[in-house]
């Protein structure tokens, strides 16, 4: 049975430019250049520098709904009024001329220099061993399947099978495990091409210059490593019938050994990410100084060349059907580098007065340096300084960096709940995690603290909380359970 009602619903849309504002805002420094940078290319309309420019301010007022529309509605040439794109202003109303923003001169190119890849390394060195062509197919399809921290991570019979599936290789599992142990696990660095961590570990070891320590910790990783791997140092002293001293010799041998030999290798390293800093802050005659990066304040204009097309089409007494097309293609590109130019300014104005407020909400900290005096802080209360939405703050904290006078930070770390202390004072997790950091820093590694005792230490010095948070504190700040922090 068909029936028909009406409904009333109200719902809310963002438009295309409020989309890429926001997307805009969540850039950091460098990426926001490389968007700039495609902008630039896409647009011909805009131009960045400081040449002779129109006045963008003199576009018409109705420019966002026509760029809205551009996809669903066709323009008539007739009705674009030309004298609101042209202006003989050669000052742009658009500055970015403050005393807020840092000089910034950094170079924006990073060479680099293409080296060896860590398996072409390997692939090399198998030129030194004496191989027939099939144990050379072998032995490169093994390394092949190492990964980037040096492992096999697959067993011998699949190796066997994709080797006959894919390669045309047949061969079994005796010559394949032959010419890994052979071959492919004596390859530099020591310890490539493992199975597991304890293979990795006694391949290293064999590698070492035999001395009594060596020979006792391979001796641990062949035959105590579930001992050794939790740190049960009393039973290996009753099973090696050795000296605490002498074992503690054989674990400083283990502990110099590199669990993950891929990555050791110099052409295996993923680049180093270069953080640019979003805004700087400086203590200056005891008073916070905020500064956003230059390289957030580009200078852009209209390009001339635009205003003199539409300049021409205006003194054009025939208009030609081609012309009128070509001029619609100007209004929009000319909407859409306003648009830009504003959303850019939108940006800066968002960045610079959010950060503002974080730094003058955790002032304390900035003008000291010391992590205790972060305040509680959540999204919610920058947001209601400022007049933003908090999904517009988590924009601007979550991907942007700080440089302050003790560091480049990340914008959200300064992000915390608040719980109350033994005085019934709002307190911030951070300062909490800070205070029980050091308390495990300062324990004797011998009898580590387990988390009911460190509950308790955090209990006596005003901060009443449960084990169980003591524990989430502590996985948050990757340190490991007091059994694995134990140290002979």
């Amino acid at each position: 049975m068909l029936k028909h009602n009406l409904q009333l619903k109200l719902s809310q849309k963002l438009s295309p430019q409020q989309i890429q504002l926001m997307k805009l805002i969540q850039l950091p420094t460098q990426a926001f250049e490389q968007r700039l940078q495609e902008e630039l290319v896409e647009n011909p309309a805009l131009e960045s520098g400081k040449e002779d420019t129109v006045d963008i301010d003199d576009f018409s007022d109705n420019t966002n709904d026509d760029y809205d529309d551009y996809d669903n509605e066709h323009i008539d040439a007739d009705d674009i009024n030309i004298d609101e794109y042209l202006s003989n202003d050669e000052t742009p109303d658009y500055k970015y001329q403050a005393n807020n923003y840092s000089d910034d001169d950094e170079d924006k190119s990073m060479p680099f220099v293409a080296g060896v890849t860590f398996h072409q390394d390997l692939i090399n060195q198998l030129n030194t061993f004496i191989l027939d062509d099939d144990e050379r197919d072998i032995a490169e399809f093994i390394v092949g399947s190492i990964d980037d921290m040096g492992y096999i991570r697959r067993s011998i019979q699949d190796m066997v099978d994709d080797m006959a599936f894919t390669q045309g290789i047949y061969t079994d599992e005796a010559t394949v495990e032959r010419i890994l142990k052979n071959v492919v696990q004596e390859l530099d660095p020591a310890g490539v091409a493992s199975r597991d961590l304890q293979e990795c570990l006694i391949l290293q070891l064999k590698h070492k210059t035999p001395t009594d320590a060596v020979s006792l910790a391979l001796d641990i990783i062949e035959n105590q490593f579930d001992a050794f791997s939790k740190k049960h140092y009393d039973k290996l002293l009753q099973k090696f019938d050795v000296s605490k001293e002498q074992l503690r010799k054989a674990i400083d041998e283990i502990e110099k050994l590199n669990p993950k030999p891929g990555g050791a290798y110099s052409g295996n390293q993923k680049p180093i990410e270069h953080v640019v800093p979003d805004f700087t802050i400086r203590i200056v005659d005891g008073e916070l100084e905020l500064l956003l990066n230059g390289r957030n304040a580009p200078e852009l204009h209209v390009s001339k060349d635009y205003q003199e097309m539409l300049q021409s089409y205006k003194d054009t007494n025939e208009k030609s059907s081609a012309q009128k097309d070509a001029v619609q293609f100007i209004k929009q590109k000319l909407d859409s580098a306003k648009w830009f130019i504003d959303a850019i300014k939108q940006r800066q104005e968002t960045l610079f007065v959010t950060m503002n407020a974080i730094m003058h909400y955790q002032e304390e900290y900035f003008l000291e340096g010391d992590e205790t005096k972060l305040k509680p802080m959540i999204l919610k209360d920058i947001a209601d300084m400022v007049g933003l939405d908090i999904s517009t703050v988590s924009r601007v904290a979550n991907s942007k960096y700080v440089d302050t006078p003790y560091g480049t930070k990340l914008i959200k770390e300064f992000f915390s709940e608040a719980m109350k202390n033994a005085d019934g004072d709002d307190v911030s997790t951070l300062e909490i995690k800070k205070i029980l950091q050091n308390v495990i820093e300062e324990e004797d590694k011998r009898k580590p603290l387990p988390d009911d005792k460190l509950a308790e230490i955090l209990k006596e010095k005003g901060y009443p909380i449960a084990r169980r948070t003591v524990a989430k504190y502590r996985e948050q700040l990757d340190i490991p359970v007091a059994r694995l922090r134990k140290k002979i």
